[in-house]
């Protein structure tokens, strides 16, 4: 099914809202104009992550390099989403508006990796060469049962026919070690020609998830998109590393606010400089998509007595840990109790499934 038809659909039974909008501009003869609609807020959500009532499908516009830079420009339906307020971690709701065209999104990574970059990441879209006005040029870090982490928001575009998105990405501002050390310092500048066609938003596949599974803790699978660049074919999607394949002295996983948070203590000389290194990991359950843009602190105990207290962990990238934060003590030894606490929750906008998690956190703790 495709989103418009869908929306066809939902009229004809009497759904209210913007919905039913949509049906009475394709008989009045509008169809150059915007009718989309959201699907339904799932009911009842859990403080967690939750299968949302729909799952779409997503276009790729291209891609392109710079330096160490890869980025991929794709797009959806417009889509509601919440933003996170740095200051009192309130998430606003974004909803469509009647002017949207589409939900942009771009993707950055790093391409002797294949890493996806938290960086700032910036656009404007140009057609014949002059500006094109879309409100504002930064695009919010966003985090999508499909989609994983990206940048994007709805986008109101003045026509159909040819544009070219310009891309600014980074640099780095995260710590960097092992492959990533003295690079992606700098800014990256993508070009990216499209041709926006309102047809290719409105036939995207649409599929409605049965109600009897809405609400449930679970994820949606992750979108598999070939780019076609020759550095694997597949846009990464942000993922962490797998707890099993992180180096170190692994700690048990634990669970807070819905996330997971691997945890581990290295020894490696990159990281500890002569000591130990505590890096701990927050991802998402079911696709571990990371939680950038967070802040962690944390305390370690020795026989009872503090002997760290109120460490900060930096954000940082490592080319086997991965995303993670991470700091650096004299010693972290056998049978230490290590505790990590969430100053400031995952600062990212989130789309429908991952609204309702990574708020509310209780500290976690690990045994070395």
């Amino acid at each position: 099914m495709n989103r418009r038809a869908f929306l066809r659909g939902t009229a004809a039974a009497g759904a209210v809202g913007t919905v039913g909008i949509a049906g009475c501009l394709e008989q009045l003869g509008f169809e150059e104009e915007s009718a989309f609609a959201n699907p339904p807020l799932v009911e009842n959500r859990p403080d967690a992550v939750y299968l949302p009532s729909s799952r779409d499908a997503m276009g790729m516009y291209g891609m392109a390099t710079d330096g160490d830079y890869a980025a991929m420009l794709s797009y959806t339906f417009p889509h509601r989403f919440w933003t996170v307020e740095a200051t009192d971690e309130e998430k606003e709701l974004v909803e469509i508006t009647a002017d949207d065209s589409l939900h942009l999104m771009v993707t950055v990574w790093d391409r002797e990796t294949h890493t996806v970059l938290p960086v700032d990441a910036r656009i404007e879209l140009r057609q014949d060469g002059e500006l094109v006005d879309i409100g504002s040029s930064s695009l919010w870090p966003m985090i999508s049962q499909r989609m994983g982490f990206h940048y994007g928001d709805n986008i109101q575009l003045p026509g159909e026919g040819q544009y070219t998105a310009r891309i600014q990405v980074g640099p780095v501002t995260l710590e960097r070690t092992g492959a990533f050390a003295e690079r992606l310092g700098s800014l990256g500048s993508l070009e990216i020609d499209f041709e926006y066609i309102r047809s290719d938003i409105h036939d995207l596949s649409f599929e409605t998830i049965p109600e009897s599974q809405r609400g449930n803790r679970e994820a949606l699978s992750l979108m598999k998109m070939e780019h076609g660049g020759g550095d694997g074919g597949h846009t990464p999607m942000g993922q962490a590393t797998p707890l099993e394949e992180l180096p170190g002295e692994s700690l048990e996983a634990q669970r807070s606010g819905d996330a997971t948070f691997a945890a581990l203590v290295s020894d490696a000389d990159r990281l500890a400089d002569g000591g130990s290194y505590l890096a701990v990991s927050p991802r998402t359950p079911y696709n571990r998509i990371i939680l950038p843009f967070t802040s962690l602190s944390a305390t370690i105990e020795r026989d009872g007595e503090t002997i760290y207290d109120e460490l900060t962990l930096t954000e940082a990238l490592d080319h086997e840990i991965g995303h993670h934060y991470g700091v650096t003590v004299d010693e972290i030894a056998s049978g230490d109790r290590v505790t990590v606490t969430v100053d400031s929750s995952p600062q990212v906008s989130r789309h429908d499934g991952y609204e309702t998690a990574f708020f509310d956190f209780d500290d976690v703790t690990y045994t070395v």
